[in-house]
């Protein structure tokens, strides 16, 4: 986590660059990982443009159903992917997070690959996107938790990524 306004991570990954992105962007992929550990995923639309849309859902273990969407912002394959990230109802519209109706109601996603000896590192860079000051600070106060989800969908890609060698 760098500036306190943004939040970053990064993993790296035994996998080459054009794969990892490959799994970032192809539905068949992103079926098998994206969301946090234990969720089930289903996606309605992804159209890997920029102005296209990735509306899906995830099933927790307890059944709950939370919906979500991106707005593809940048495109530059395999090296980056830039999307506006936000919840949504089963529509696709934009809708407060379920936990916390402070959240940004979208958040700046920023990915990038670099590869070195065969090797991906995946870096996310997020910023809340058009937020109020009180949305800023509920953004910012979750760092923590962040840091634990995308760890933990981070090790189910990890896994992921080797069913596919």
């Amino acid at each position: 986590m760098a500036g306190k306004s943004e939040f970053i991570i990064s993993r790296v990954f035994n996998a080459p660059r054009e794969l990892v992105f490959q799994a970032f962007t192809q539905a068949e992929h992103l079926k098998h990982w994206w969301g946090p550990k234990g969720v089930s995923i289903k996606i309605y639309t992804l159209e890997v443009k920029p102005g296209g849309i990735f509306h899906y859902s995830m099933t927790h273990p307890d059944g709950s159903v939370v919906w979500g969407r991106f707005t593809f912002q940048e495109i530059v394959a395999p090296e980056r992917l830039s999307f506006l990230n936000a919840f949504s109802d089963e529509k696709g519209n934009i809708a407060p997070a379920p936990f916390d109706t402070a959240f940004p109601k979208q958040v700046l996603n920023e990915w990038t690959f670099a590869e070195l000896n065969g090797k991906t590192t995946v870096t996310l860079k997020a910023t809340a996107f058009n937020a109020s000051a009180e949305s800023q600070k509920c953004f910012e106060n979750l760092f923590s938790s962040m840091t634990g989800g995308y760890g933990g969908m981070f090790d189910v890609f990890e896994n992921y990524l080797t069913t596919l060698k």
